[in-house]
């Protein structure tokens, strides 16, 4: 199956399954999707409030539902994640989201959908960008990235930076698989109900700054633990956010990773430009990606596998 491409003229709409969104930065974000050629919509409840979460469930799950079963739109962008997209993950109109394919773009507590879409044979998710957009985190390079991701039918290729904290984890021989993943404390709160097969995946991680050194390893442990990471073909790890590289012990993120990572035993390349950092990478999830640590890269290819 072949990724769905947008081109001017398309419909799509904005949506906030988690948290809710600061109105200025969705309006930043609506005026680039209309410099593309868009036509932009906003969910009904996108800008609803309950606590932390935009709105109740049933508004929540409404409104993506409503996305999903409507022909006329041909992509989906959450507004931002936060939380309680894994409320309404389950709910998803599942048969909907495979008749008629359309990206679906986000991160963080997005996971939880990119990866329940994936379970039901609808794996076109793509991780990228908020559609709030903040000049704080996003530059012309991140939205020129993501437009590329979203209307070109060519690989995607994303460089490891050597300066991250991530990049020393980098080790083995190139691996090819199906890109699955994303928000590290997601895909461990998924095991048992969300997660898919990870058998000869690509498994690709990201957290935010927010996230204790402890938080990770608890988080390594539940997926190792599990089996679900028992014959991963590869790890792809991207950034952290501002993390902390050290605790007063002397720990460090990396080697929190790499303590877990080679239980496994798999080829690992970290640094990549992908998460909770700035101007982060767009990549669609499904895909046949292959990574590559001798040359500090990984390509994904534009089919959906």
């Amino acid at each position: 199956m072949s990724v769905p491409r947008l081109q001017a003229g398309d419909r799509v709409r904005l949506l906030s399954p988690a948290s809710t969104p600061d109105e200025d930065l969705v309006a930043r974000g609506v005026a680039l999707l209309r410099q593309w050629g868009l036509q932009v919509e906003i969910g009904q409840h996108a800008f609803d409030r309950a606590g932390y979460l935009a709105g109740n469930d049933p508004d929540r799950l409404a409104d993506l539902n409503d996305a999903l079963r409507d022909p006329n739109i041909r992509a989906i962008f959450a507004t931002r994640g936060g939380k309680g997209a894994y409320r309404i993950a389950a709910k998803l109109d599942f048969e909907a989201a495979r008749r008629d394919p359309k990206p679906l773009v986000g991160f963080s507590d997005i996971t939880y959908l990119h990866l329940a879409l994936h379970c039901a044979g609808a794996p076109v998710g793509f991780h990228g960008p908020a559609a709030s957009w903040s000049d704080d985190y996003y530059d012309t390079e991140c939205a020129e990235a993501l437009h590329r991701a979203l209307t070109v039918d060519e690989p995607i290729v994303v460089r490891s930076n050597p300066t991250d904290y991530t990049a020393t984890l980098t080790a083995g021989n190139p691996a090819t698989g199906v890109l699955v993943g994303g928000n590290l404390d997601s895909l461990a709160h998924s095991v048992g109900w969300a997660l898919p097969d990870l058998n000869g995946a690509i498994l690709l991680i990201e957290g935010n700054s927010g996230t204790g050194l402890g938080q990770v390893d608890r988080c390594l442990a539940q997926l190792t633990n599990s089996g679900q990471l028992d014959n991963i073909a590869g790890v792809a790890v991207g950034t952290f956010g501002e993390f902390e590289t050290a605790t007063a012990g002397g720990q460090t993120l990396a080697g929190v990773l790499a303590d877990w990572f080679a239980k496994l035993a798999v080829p690992v390349l970290g640094g990549l430009p992908i998460g909770h950092g700035r101007n982060p990478v767009t990549v669609p999830l499904g895909t046949t990606t292959t990574i590559d640590p001798r040359s500090a890269t990984m390509t994904v290819t534009p089919g959906v596998h």
